[in-house]
């Protein structure tokens, strides 16, 4: 009979064929996602962090959609948009954003935070400044 297993230290790793792998969360991850999942081409990561502090970065999502779901706490997810920065907040649990593909975004953490992520993960890139597209 299997057991239950916690978000915050097995990540799940969905193939294009839907099918799902449990990852341990060490801190080489990503280094092991990257060489056990062919650099992340046609898989979707779901995780789960938890945040004290704003994002220090941005990041962006070339593969597709990220869908970014609010556990508990109370956070800003902002959108980069050539016109300005779009600010999302996030209050309840189940709140969720649907972050487009090709569009940066960082965090703004209010109160101590837990997020889900469905992540396309393949050629994410992660930046202190947004590019945007004037």
């Amino acid at each position: 009979m299997g057991q239950a297993l916690r978000l915050a230290s097995n990540f799940v790793v969905l193939s294009n064929r839907f099918q799902a792998d449990t990852v341990e969360v060490t801190e080489d991850l990503y280094q092991r996602l990257d060489a056990d999942y062919d650099a992340f081409a046609g898989h979707l990561l779901i995780s789960s962090h938890a945040f004290d502090d704003d994002w220090a970065t941005w990041e962006v999502h070339p593969a597709g959609d990220e869908f970014v779901i609010l556990v508990s706490g109370d956070a800003d997810l902002i959108l980069a948009r050539a016109d300005g920065d779009e600010t999302i907040r996030m209050t309840e649990p189940g709140t969720f954003v649907i972050v487009p593909q090709d569009t940066w975004h960082t965090a703004r953490i209010r109160r101590h935070s837990v997020m889900m992520f469905i992540t396309p993960g393949e050629g994410t890139v992660n930046a202190e400044n947004p590019v945007r597209d004037d």
